[in-house]
């Protein structure tokens, strides 16, 4: 355990780091006191996007929220293809070690990682999972890929980012507003960017969007595989989302031997984070990570 770290206002958070099995570092921050939850975030963002939530969940438990590969303090290079599901499963398999937690939330892609990861670590008994990027059939989106690396390989990082969330349908509405006038605001705030010591800058959270889809890719069409998963799961999705959500929800619920689905009335994709209402999540994500049963099927 290392320094604390926090923003006026904040709450404040210890940091620390693992070593997963191919020498990566993976940086994390720790709130709270009680058995250990690990928070694994979504596609564009870091860590630090979880903050709020960690900050919720923290009179109860010990909450541990790594940079997931490829940003903030969780710098790797690139996966092989058909490795990057591995990788993410061994960086989760060492702070399980490290910290002996028992729980997961995982949001997007972070959902998937988590689903993924409990087939192989049985210390993992209880898995909560905000609209995990399931693709069923090709629900997800990924047409947009080829226009997203063009952008990024041309150094075009806030076109990236805007066609990345417009692609997949999570766009706040400021983004929806055409590429000519998004861009260019993006641009101007990522280029006077200060990222506080420890915390992931837009750029690393946009050139890792490609690791995320590149899971998305490999983990497409696996519903099957969970049939047989022991922990149990509570899949948590908002009423507002793209309804490619849904159809993934909906797909595990089926497959899940010990599966829970809540709906939450309002919310979006992005409602679990900083910019949402996490709280609200957290008063969920509480009494299922002590170990209640089932919970009512609507929220």
């Amino acid at each position: 355990m290392d320094t604390t770290t926090n923003r006026p206002g904040e709450a404040t958070f210890t940091t620390g780091r693992v070593t997963s099995a191919d020498g990566t570092t993976i940086g994390f921050r720790r709130i709270g006191h009680g058995p250990a939850v690990i928070l694994l975030h979504g596609g564009l963002q870091s860590g630090q996007n979880l903050a709020r939530l960690a900050a919720a969940l923290s009179g109860s438990f010990d909450v541990i929220v790594p940079d997931r590969r490829r940003r903030g303090t969780s710098r790797a290079a690139e996966p092989a293809d058909g490795e990057h599901t591995a990788r993410e499963v061994e960086d989760l398999r060492a702070l399980v070690d490290a910290t002996g937690a028992h729980a997961v939330f995982g949001l997007s892609a972070g959902g998937l990682v988590a689903l993924r990861a409990a087939t192989e670590i049985p210390e993992l008994t209880r898995l909560a999972l905000y609209e995990p990027a399931l693709s069923v059939g090709g629900s997800v989106p990924t047409d947009w890929l080829p226009a997203y690396d063009r952008q990024v390989a041309a150094g075009r990082l806030a076109s990236a980012m805007r066609t990345a969330m417009v692609g997949l349908r999570v766009a706040p509405g400021f983004f929806r507003l055409p590429s000519f006038l998004v861009s260019p605001l993006l641009r101007i705030v990522m280029r006077f960017q200060r990222p506080a010591p420890g915390e992931a800058s837009t750029e690393d959270v946009v050139r890792a969007m490609r690791h995320d889809m590149a899971l998305v890719t490999e983990l497409a069409d696996t519903t099957a595989d969970y049939a047989a998963l022991s922990a149990d799961v509570l899949l948590l999705g908002g009423a507002k989302s793209p309804g490619y959500f849904a159809a993934s929800l909906a797909a595990l619920a089926d497959a899940l031997p010990h599966a829970h689905r809540v709906t939450l009335s309002g919310m979006t994709h992005n409602d679990a984070d900083n910019d949402g209402d996490p709280a609200r999540v957290a008063d969920l994500l509480e009494p299922f990570f002590q170990g209640a049963p089932a919970v009512q099927p609507r929220y």
